[in-house]
Formats: C-alpha cells, structure tokens, sequence
C-alpha cells in the first residue's frame, strides 16, 4: 500500500490578481510563503519517502515546504499540471464572467458541458491526473508520498477516484491553497481518508479572504473586468479625464499643474498604438476605474509603464487594486519585459504603502510637475 499527501499549492499570483492560471506560470505571493512555512511546519516529523510536483514555479516551491529537513530530491512532471483553460489562460475571471456567461457556469456547476477552443477536458484532466498517480504510487510501494498539484486538477481527480460525477463538481468545494488530501492506494484502487483539510492555515486561509467559493455558482462578484477606453469617445473621454483628476487631487491636494488637454492627448497616443493599452476597469457593468499602460515607455530597460492606476473613492480599501496591477502584469508579460514600473507622488503615503504591500521597491526620486515622484519598479 502507498500513502499519499495530495497537496494544493500556495497562493500564487493568479488567485490573487483573480485571473485564471491554468498553465500560466505565476509566482507565489508574500501570503502564499507563509502558508508554505506553514505547511513545512504541518509536516514535521512526518515520514516522508518520495516528493513529487507539477513543473510549474508555484507547485515546485510549494513542494520545498515537503523537502525541509529531509534528504530527498524533487521530482517533477508535466502530468500534474492545472488542467489546461485553452483561450481562457491568463485573463481575469470577471472578463471571463462576462463573455463566457453560460461556459462559466458550466465550468464551476457542469463541466461535461465545459468547452472553450484550445481546453483540456474536465475527462482528459481527470484520466491524466490519475494515470500520473497512480504511477507514482506504483513505484513508491509501501512507501509514503507528498505530492503538490494545483486547486481544479485535484478536484477533478478526487472526483474521479470518487465515483462522483462531474455534474454534481457544484457540490463539491474547492482546497484552499497547500489543502492537504490523504489518500491511500492498494491493488489498484485509491482510498480517500480524508480532503481539502487547511487546518494548518487558520488566518493564512486564502479562501478566509475570498467570497466565490460560498456561493452555489462559485462566480466571484468581487472580480474586475477590463474593456478598452476610447478617449476619442465624448463621454469615454470625460470619464478619463474625471479620473485622472481626482487621481491628481488625492497625489498633491488639488488640480493645480493637472493639464486634462495634455494627458487625454497622451491618453489617445496609447490606444492608438493599442487600444489594449488603455482600459475602463468595471465591476459588472458600472464603469470604476482607470488603467492607462504605456506600450513604449521602459523597453529600453525592459520594462512596462503604468501611467494610470485608479479606482473611484467607493472602490478603495477593498482588496481590488491587486487586480489593475495584474491586468498590468498580464499586458507587458505577453511583451516579454522583466518588471512594471510607475511614479508616486512623495505626498501620496496611501499610494506608497499599497504599492510597497504589493511588491513594488523604490528606486530614486524623480522631478514631478506639482511634486517629486518616487520612482517605484514590481518585477514580474
């Protein structure tokens, strides 16, 4: 008999920006390496014989939590890797929410019905998931494993071993990040013991701090979505405009040195260039916010620009700013560039601390045209 460790990797980039990460390789967030000292912590003094994990960055670093205090070597495979989104890898779930209503649904409640071009099957998933186990238990006979994979795979995969069909996927619940599953494997069969325990987590709980996963359709209200803005558009236009001022008031206090002609022209230059470049941020319908990339400006450093980052007063506070600056990830990524970059205003201490929290450092102190700006650079 084998005993395995099914295990659910940390918080990486992709649940905390809400985009979905499929084989989309984001890091591990400041959150996510607590939990993994978390679990190393749940770990002690466990026998442990064999370490394995899917080949992407946040499974392989999660899998070093298994690794502490043993000499044993990490062994990883393409077989234990998110089950593939086709189209949907890399976007934000509100985006994917609200051009794929009923495959979303289908994706969380009825996956039989899931499809979206260049998917992988919730079958495929499940039969791929449990042929890579199932050889690992094999040639671990006798032995115990830890094995770190990613939330739906896991899913899917208890599903299947469980007789469960994946129309009732709505009924069972998501792991939380580095959820622990025992399982047990004998003469060709798996038993489970028991699944998806955190209890190693207590205020580390990353679903402590979501929403979607209590709601029967398991759709998250609090995700972003994204169009782009057309500042050549009256009314697109004055919502910039709108925007960016009350941006430029909170920095230094008023409108003073705020020029609406100057940047709506800037503005314009950008979409031109791409229009993907600059975007309304909505939640539902309701237009928020502003993100403003400049397609040129630091690729000479290898860099990506963010030339406006705003939320309405309303929408401040509330834990979605995180999702602008991985729209602005997900943009200069496909740009192959290392790191984003922007400016603060030295007077703005709210701005400052909410990019310090997100990882952004400064670099030096720039001349602004109202105040001196802190130049502040997130790699990626």
């Amino acid at each position: 008999m084998t005993t395995i460790y099914l295990i659910r990797h940390a918080e990486a980039e992709g649940n905390l920006f809400r985009r979905a990460q499929g084989h989309w390789n984001g890091k591990i967030t400041p959150l996510g390496k607590k939990q993994i000292d978390a679990l190393a912590q749940r770990f002690e003094g466990v026998n442990i014989d064999a370490v394995y994990s899917s080949d992407l960055d946040r499974a392989m670093e999660t899998a070093g939590a298994l690794l502490r205090g043993r000499d044993l070597k990490l062994r990883t495979t393409r077989e234990l890797r998110e089950i593939h989104m086709g189209i949907w890898e890399g976007d934000s779930w509100g985006n994917l929410s609200y051009k794929w209503p009923e495959q979303m649904y289908n994706f969380n409640n009825n996956p039989e019905l899931w499809y979206v071009p260049g998917c992988e099957s919730f079958d495929e998933c499940a039969r791929r998931m449990a042929r890579a186990i199932e050889n690992i238990a094999r040639e671990n006979d006798g032995k115990t494993v830890g094995i770190v994979a990613h939330g739906m795979c896991i899913k899917i995969f208890l599903m299947y071993i469980m007789g469960m069909p994946f129309s009732e996927a709505g009924t069972m619940h998501h792991g939380d990040n580095t959820s622990v599953s025992l399982l047990h494997y004998d003469a060709g069969k798996f038993e489970v013991e028991y699944y998806n325990d955190n209890s190693h987590l207590g205020e580390l709980s990353t679903f402590a701090r979501q929403q979607w996963w209590r709601n029967t359709k398991r759709e998250d209200p609090s995700s972003l979505r994204f169009a782009p803005l057309n500042p050549r558009d009256k009314r697109e236009g004055d919502f910039y405009i709108r925007c960016y001022r009350d941006s430029w008031c909170v920095a230094h206090g008023s409108d003073a040195g705020f020029m609406s002609s100057v940047y709506l022209a800037s503005a314009r230059s950008h979409a031109a260039k791409d229009p993907e470049s600059l975007l309304t941020v909505l939640s539902g319908d309701e237009p928020i916010g502003v993100l403003e990339l400049d397609p040129k400006r630091g690729k000479e450093d290898n860099c990506g620009w963010v030339s406006l980052l705003y939320l309405k007063p309303d929408y401040r506070g509330l834990g979605l700013g995180v999702q602008l600056i991985g729209m602005a990830e997900a943009y200069f990524f496909q740009k192959k560039r290392t790191a984003i970059r922007l400016h603060v205003a030295v007077t703005n201490e709210h701005a400052i601390g909410f990019y310090h929290h997100y990882g952004f450092r400064d670099l030096r102190i720039d001349q602004g045209v109202a105040s001196d700006q802190i130049l502040m650079e997130r790699t990626m």
